[in-house]
């Protein structure tokens, strides 16, 4: 029998349909979405590409080996030197030969704290190949698995950009003959060249003629000698060689002698091991020319290694309008002080991120830089409630952001779009925890982790889930004008760990919620944390004990009054019955709790109730009545639209099906279900219909 309890589990990954209806359900395989594309992920190349001759037809040959194995290339070098640009010049070149498609990402491996996990990135693969986040599990052994499962059959292009070690990139390379993984790091990363036959480039200064020829590319220079002078300022250093060409580009008045001039006015001394680095001499004197409102957009949005900037955000840092703050951003962009990687959305290279958080610290201070950043984390913390109380109608939430939101008519059309827009500001809103937390604000720390709650229980990330919460966890602690926070907080963290099969984990953390809400009276919340502890033993299949969890559960919200806690609530018990053979009492149980629900009215959860009434029959041995309440809940289920759950009903009819061919039309009608939404059981239903031809 299944265990349905309070969201959905599919194999090791939690999902809810919607709060208080989850089923946990092994997947057997993983699935594509149909019609799911190819994935082509490749940013565009950069415009000025010069020079690099020695590198590329190095690449080249490698490629023209006849080495039945997967290529693997690292192309190591300091920062800002061009690894990037070197890297998505050939790629971009080689796309088409890579049919099964490219997948990019940047590992903001700069220092530890940026870095991407394997998980977050595998998460992003897995969805990109056109898997179903339902289906993606949150163990990161078994999404590694699932990557080469889905990549084993393609020619796959991979640019891993900015790895910051070895254990982060293994898990991300396809082991498919005729794929091509690219690597670019500040290291060397020497174990890939041992382990896996990497192949090794180092990228140095660009030469003279190059450099020369990169600044007139950019800028149109004609003045040999001004351009020969800037060259030498910028040592060939890429990075420095763009900003100098794009800020005379942009100012058609400024002479390659005045600019060599500022250029040698900022620049530092060179060092004894070597020539200065060139980045902060043609930063500062880039940041000389900028309006007033853009320096301060510059230096306030280098406070922190935000993983992207947008119109939304730079509105809120500088206090103008958004139209006012795109502008500032293209200012910005124009002379390479920023990036733009999506329409409205920058980031800055880690090497002038660092010139302008120092800008701030000594323009701003202190003081003006830290509410800057509060004011960041305000506007990113109602980006997440508006689009989380949109996910997830009708959660009880402890959060003020959120009587704002739901007082305001809602602000996405439907919880999809929510989805997406959290989905979005992922990586932002992970990091706004980070900062929230080193900046002392536990009040926001919190609150950002309960916002993310319906991103992270829909798609997973459930390292990053970790991550975040536990930070949540600690500054909830802190918090002692908000106690109910932190009972909140471990229930949160608690069901990421549920999601990885952490059994003994979520346990503490559910156990932790429940004495801390009943310590400080939080009735609504203790009876939140027991009915999660109930969830955890109906997936350990230890029955007696989650009835008995739900029944506290049950008992505190009666206290708070909460009809809809109760009916769901009943709903539990009742499969809780139905685990331990008690089917006359699993039944009466349910009934009840259907009355509860039709009179809220919820029809999903009284349609999800219907579906436990034909489970408990059906196990009981009366398939007869398992078939009258399964009709009704695939109507109802049909009303809503709810097409895994008609799946999952059409497969119980089958079971209850008193003949063969009834039982394959069923069958048959779960088959087409699941192949509409890519769900891994269509693999077990075409293996049973197979067997019954």
């Amino acid at each position: 029998m299944r265990n349905d309890i309070s969201g959905t589990v599919h194999g090791p990954t939690v999902q809810a349909e919607r709060i208080g209806s989850v089923s946990f359900q092994q997947a057997p395989a993983p699935f594509l979405v149909p019609g799911a594309p190819v994935p082509r992920a490749l940013p565009s190349p950069p415009r000025h590409f010069t020079d690099r001759r020695r590198e590329l037809d190095e690449l080249e040959a490698l490629l023209a080996q006849d080495i039945d194995a997967p290529k693997v290339v690292v192309l190591c070098g300091s920062g800002g030197i061009g690894k990037s640009a070197t890297v998505l010049h050939w790629a971009t070149g080689l796309a088409r030969r890579y049919d099964g498609g490219q997948l990019h990402v940047d590992l903001r491996g700069e220092s530890t704290a940026t870095a991407l996990s394997p998980s977050v990135v595998l998460v992003r693969f897995l969805h990109a190949l056109g898997m179903d986040p339902r289906w993606v599990p949150a163990d990161e052994g078994a999404q590694a698995e699932r990557f080469r499962t889905l990549t084993a059959g393609r020619r796959l292009l991979i640019v891993l950009d900015n790895a910051h070690s070895v254990p982060q990139v293994l898990p991300l390379l396809s082991a498919a003959p005729g794929s091509l993984t690219l690597i670019t790091s500040r290291r060397r990363l020497p174990k890939l060249l041992r382990e896996k036959g990497a192949h090794h480039i180092e990228l140095g200064p660009l030469e003279p003629p190059d450099a020369e020829l990169l600044l007139t590319r950019i800028a149109h220079g004609r003045d040999a000698a001004g351009v020969r002078a800037v060259a030498e300022r910028c040592a060939g250093h890429p990075l420095a060689l763009c900003m100098a060409g794009e800020r005379v580009a942009v100012r058609p008045h400024l002479s390659w002698q005045r600019l060599e001039s500022d250029m040698a006015q900022h620049q530092e001394p060179a060092a004894e091991h070597g020539p200065a680095d060139p980045v902060p001499g043609i930063a500062d004197a880039s940041y000389a020319d900028l309006s007033p409102e853009a320096a301060r957009l510059y230096r306030l949005a280098g406070l922190r290694p935000w993983p992207s900037v947008t119109v939304a955000a730079a509105a809120k840092l500088t206090d103008v309008p958004k139209p006012r703050a795109a502008e500032l951003l293209e200012e910005l962009a124009d002379i390479h002080l920023l990036q733009e990687t999506a329409p409205g959305r920058y980031r800055f290279h880690d090497l002038i991120r660092a010139h302008a958080e120092q800008r701030a610290l000594h323009e701003e201070g202190p003081a003006r830089s830290a509410a800057a950043v509060r004011r960041l984390l305000l506007h990113h913390l109602d980006t997440a409630v508006a689009a989380d109380a949109c996910v997830i109608p009708g959660r009880w939430h402890l959060g003020p952001a959120y009587p704002r939101i739901t007082a305001a008519p809602p602000a996405y059309a439907s919880p999809a779009e929510a989805l997406d827009r959290l989905a979005a500001e992922r990586e932002n809103l992970a990091e706004a925890v980070r900062t929230a937390a080193e900046y002392g604000h536990d009040d926001l720390t919190w609150q950002l982790c309960e916002a993310l709650w319906g991103l992270y229980l829909r798609m997973g990330f459930h390292q990053e889930w970790k991550a975040t919460h536990r930070l949540g966890v600690e500054a909830a602690g802190r918090t002692p004008q908000t106690p109910e926070a932190a009972g909140r907080m471990h229930t949160q963290l608690g069901f990421a760990h549920l999601g990885l099969s952490e059994f003994a984990e979520a346990e503490e953390e559910f156990r932790a919620a429940a004495a801390a809400d009943s310590a400080c009276g939080h009735t609504r919340g203790e009876s939140t944390a027991r009915e999660s502890l109930g969830l955890l033993r109906l997936r350990q299949g230890r029955y007696e004990e989650a009835e008995s969890s739900f029944a506290l559960a049950r008992e505190a919200a009666g206290q708070v009054g909460d009809a809809r806690a109760l009916a769901l609530l009943d709903h539990h018990i009742g499969r809780a019955l139905a685990g331990q053979g008690r089917f006359a009492e699993a039944t009466a149980q349910l009934e009840a709790a259907r009355e509860r629900l039709r009179s809220l009215p919820d029809p999903y959860n009284e349609a999800r109730v219907l579906m436990s009434l034909g489970e408990t029959a059906l196990t009981a041995g009366d398939p007869a009545g398992a078939e009258r309440w399964l009709a009704d809940a695939a109507q109802r289920m049909a009303a809503e639209d709810a097409v895994v759950q008609q799946a999952a009903i059409a497969e119980l009819r089958a079971k209850a099906a008193a003949v063969p061919e009834r039982a394959k039309a069923f069958l048959r009608e779960a088959l087409a279900l699941h192949e509409r939404t890519g769900a891994p059981g269509a693999a077990q239903v075409r293996a049973e219909l197979d067997a019954m031809e």
